[in-house]
């Protein structure tokens, strides 16, 4: 089985290494942050960059290449320009958040670029690979936030608005994976329910009268985007 090494020992870099290893590859260690990386690509048929992301480049560069390895990084905005002087390059996003480094990858969505080897690696795991070309690396690492990162934040606007009424955030959250159940089967259109989805712009005045100003402008950028979802 091919072997790694891991330049960056945090969450997604120590979950996709024991990943990994927990399929077979073998893994020659981790170095963290002051390491001499120099020799990091020698002996290993994989050097996984999984610093953050403003030290991609920087770290590449300080990595004297060899022609048998490839260097990947776990960025999702950045393409192969950044692993530039390494003649085997790929780009290896998981899609899925990485709270600890005990994370689970296994069967996780992927956007790779670059050396064949970054589709041996979801393959190993079992995974689902999508090629996303460098021009477009942005976008979808912007819908990735999205889709997780602003989750996050619009449920912690929940949390604030609820308890105001008394209501704990748990009693939302059934409602939040029966939505999400809704989108993966109908898709965002079908799913859309709510006033916007029947056109009752009272009751979004009546929730924007009964929520604290600072709450508003998030309320009105959203229900803004669900309008974009309402068939004219």
């Amino acid at each position: 089985m091919p072997t790694l090494r891991v330049v960056g020992p945090g969450r997604a870099g120590t979950s996709m290494a024991r990943a990994l290893q927990a399929v077979g590859w073998q893994v020659a260690g981790f170095l963290g942050r002051g390491a001499d990386v120099s020799s990091a690509a020698a002996g290993v048929d994989l050097l996984l960059l999984a610093t953050p992301d403003g030290a991609v480049a920087e770290v590449a560069a300080a990595v004297r290449p060899v022609d048998t390895t490839v260097v990947a990084h776990l960025a999702g905005s950045f393409g192969l320009d950044a692993l530039a002087g390494h003649s085997r390059r790929a780009a290896i996003h998981p899609l899925r958040s990485i709270p600890t480094p005990a994370t689970d990858l296994q069967g996780a969505w992927f956007a790779v670029a670059g050396d064949p080897l970054a589709d041996r690696v979801v393959d190993d795991l079992g995974g689902h690979r999508v090629a996303v070309a460098d021009v477009d690396r942005a976008a979808y690492h912007a819908a990735a936030c999205m889709a997780s990162n602003h989750v996050v934040a619009l449920l912690g606007q929940v949390e604030r608005v609820a308890a105001t009424a008394g209501v704990p955030l748990e009693a939302y959250l059934d409602l939040v994976r029966q939505t999400v159940d809704n989108v993966a089967t109908l898709g965002p259109v079908e799913a859309l329910t709510g006033p916007v989805r029947r056109g009752d712009e009272a009751t979004v005045a009546r929730h924007l009268q009964a929520i604290d100003p600072s709450e508003r402008p998030a309320y009105e950028a959203l229900a803004d985007a669900a309008r974009r979802l309402v068939p004219a």
